[in-house]
């Protein structure tokens, strides 16, 4: 029996559609587009390289070919421009939202920044999908809209006090997405990711995910750290499963998802020393190099003990069904 990934794989490529992807030069983004166009579609994306650059976009276009890629139009914009995204929306059938100052502790210095960016930013592209007779639109929220919610499995109804403007920005855009379904039909989904990880995620800057900024320094044969003990917890899902719940959320025909907002991982957990010792052990395998044991430091104030993704409603609403474990995803990953 085929999955529902499979099915909606198999119907996009018998009835190719236009997408716009904001936000599409980034680490997710491209992988987004990148498995659009193996399967026919036509992309624009919207992108003022605020975190990224043209590299992704550039690797992509190799890896698809050329008749591929001459499916994809860059349209350089910004999302606190209403203008823009009214021009880039123009002609798409469908939205993928995914443009946003992704970074807590970026946030925490320019909360303003942040605001603009992923509120009123996300409020045009909404808009701007409306006033194009789109239907579907496709954001991307954060496991950080749980805040200091207690439960170790996050359930989608029980949510705690943000910790950071970041998460404050990505719950105000569920809050959005509801109403604009209610006030003026846009079938809104958003996707609370977890800890994504895979290639071409960036090992620079300050924010960097720890994934990349191990493997960068094992590779490199600089020290790793961990902050505690390393029992920390956290879902570690790899990217083409995250690009699997975004085009399921793009296609279902389920109403009951529109308006709402559905945890993306892997539903389960793994601590910060085994993703060490995985790491370690793939880096050791592909370059034959000695890695040097974690180093330890003090906790860091506000981490979270626990958080893993409950996916109970993903897997019942759209039929997301996780198809790399961490360690498949972290082999693709290191290569």
């Amino acid at each position: 029996m085929k999955s529902a990934y499979t099915l909606t794989q198999d119907s996009l490529r018998s009835r190719p559609r236009r997408w716009l992807v904001t936000g599409a030069a980034g680490f997710i983004g491209s992988h987004v587009v990148e498995k659009l166009l193996s399967l026919g579609q036509t992309v624009r994306v919207m992108d003022n390289f605020f975190s990224s650059g043209p590299h992704n976009l550039t690797a992509v276009r190799c890896i698809v070919g050329d008749e591929a890629a001459a499916r994809l139009e860059f349209r350089a914009g910004d999302i606190r421009s209403p203008a823009e995204c009214e021009a880039a929306c123009a002609g798409m059938e469908q939205v993928i939202h995914l443009a946003a100052l992704g970074s807590v502790p970026l946030s925490m210095e320019k909360p303003m920044d942040c605001n603009d960016i992923n509120v009123t930013g996300t409020l045009n592209v909404m808009l701007a999908a409306r006033t194009a007779g789109i239907r579907r639109l496709v954001y991307a929220s954060s496991s950080a809209v749980y805040g200091d919610d207690a439960l170790d499995f996050k359930r989608e109804d029980s949510i705690g006090k943000p910790l950071s403007p970041y998460a404050a920005s990505k719950y105000i855009n569920e809050v959005y997405a509801s109403t604009m379904l209610n006030c003026y039909a846009l079938e809104t989904v958003g996707l609370r990711f977890f800890n994504v990880f895979g290639p071409r995620q960036d090992p620079k800057g300050a924010y960097a995910a720890v994934i990349p900024c191990w493997i960068d320094a094992m590779r490199k044969g600089e020290p790793v750290f961990i902050n505690g003990d390393g029992e920390n917890t956290r879902d570690f899902c790899f990217v083409r499963d995250v690009v699997q719940a975004l085009i399921l959320a793009s296609t279902t025909t389920e109403s009951s998802a529109f308006g709402q907002a559905f945890n993306v991982g892997l539903g389960s957990a793994t601590n910060l020393n085994e993703l060490f010792e995985t790491i370690r052990s793939l880096v050791k395998r592909g370059s034959g190099q000695k890695v040097p044991d974690v180093i330890h430091r003090d906790f860091r104030a506000g981490d979270i003990r626990h958080s893993c993704a409950d996916t109970t409603r993903i897997t019942r609403a759209l039929g997301f069904a996780p198809e790399y474990s961490v360690m498949q995803g972290l082999s693709e990953t290191v290569g």
